[in-house]
């Protein structure tokens, strides 16, 4: 039975990727789940606020750039409260790439064009198989619009992908307009790949203390079903590969996000939560329904229930809405 994938180019001797996490940090904890069955790590994302924070020249300027106000700066991290600076990022990335024998792929995180440019070369420098870009950004502004986010997201990913010989994949939001129709863009700006989806973590209220607070909250497998949609509408569409992000817990989540056209699958939570011991139950539950279900190979499987393969595509659209909501009984 083949498990293998090819996933941003790359040949992963299955579909299963560690998700951008404090994983990469420790080596013991990397190579164990290299030897738990991990085909690729991504490393957790070296943030823009970092990289500006690192080139402001005084020491005053570290934590109060010029054109933000302390309220608003001292929301954000201390410089030395980042998992990595972004020199020891690279020093990380080069230790992974000696010490284990996957590939690497590397993750910038930031919101504005411009500034990535020369990091994204020091990280391909480093040794990196890939690259992630994380392209964050909360449009509070009513005067920014939706063409206007999406536009600085495209020049970002042009960009990098011109400045870069490694493939470049883009870790989306499902908050756009016409994701089909951005997804697209992406693709023709260079994207070698989509991940879906960010997961957004959502601020608290202390209504005690009257302060609004971070809240961390690991995925869980309903999370799933939104992935499942888009990855369904857009296999079919696309050439670049696809990764699912978020909600991926059981054999059972491995299997459908194949089903809907993922090319790999990327686990944090479950990780978090269970350590290197559920990579290879996953592989085991997705052997098992291979063999019942007279599949030799991932790419026979991958995307047989996406919007274009599957017995009833209306079931990915309207129609099934309409039906959902009209069959609730009182």
């Amino acid at each position: 039975m083949n498990l293998e994938t090819t996933y941003l180019g790359l040949k992963l001797r299955n579909p299963v990727v560690v998700g951008a996490s404090p994983f990469c940090d420790n080596l013991d904890q990397a190579r164990r789940l290299e030897e738990a069955g991990a085909a690729a790590i991504v490393m957790h994302s070296l943030f823009e606020e970092q990289i500006d924070l690192e080139q402001q020249a005084l020491l005053h300027h570290l934590e109060t750039p010029a054109e933000s106000t302390y309220e608003a700066t001292s929301y954000f991290p201390h410089y030395d409260d980042y998992h990595l600076t972004p020199a020891a990022y690279l020093r990380t990335l080069e230790r992974l790439k000696s010490t284990l024998t996957i590939p690497i792929i590397a993750s910038l995180n930031g919101r504005r064009p411009g500034g990535w440019i020369d990091y994204a070369r020091r990280i391909e420098a480093a040794g990196a198989d890939a690259l992630e870009l994380n392209t964050y950004q909360l449009a509070t502004n009513p005067d920014l619009s939706g063409e206007d986010v999406e536009g600085d997201i495209l020049e970002i990913v042009h960009n990098v992908a011109a400045t870069v010989g490694i493939p470049v994949s883009v870790k989306l939001s499902p908050y756009h307009a016409s994701l089909p129709h951005f997804a697209a863009a992406l693709e023709q700006q260079g994207a070698a790949g989509l991940v879906l989806f960010n997961r957004f973590y959502q601020p608290d209220f202390d209504i005690d203390e009257l302060e609004v607070v971070p809240r961390l909250k690991l995925s869980y497998s309903s999370e799933l079903l939104l992935r499942l949609r888009w990855l369904s509408i857009l296999s079919p569409r696309l050439k670049c590969s696809l990764a699912c992000s978020g909600g991926v817990h059981t054999p059972e989540d491995l299997i459908k996000a194949l089903l809907a056209g993922a090319h790999a699958v990327q686990l944090v939570s479950v990780l978090l939560e269970n350590g290197p011991r559920v990579i290879p139950a996953m592989m085991e539950g997705l052997r098992t329904w291979m063999t019942e279900h007279e599949h030799q190979g991932i790419a026979t499987m991958r995307g047989a229930l996406n919007l274009k393969r599957c017995p009833d595509p209306a079931a990915h659209e309207r129609a099934n809405y309409i039906k959902i909501l009209q069959g609730w009984k009182l």
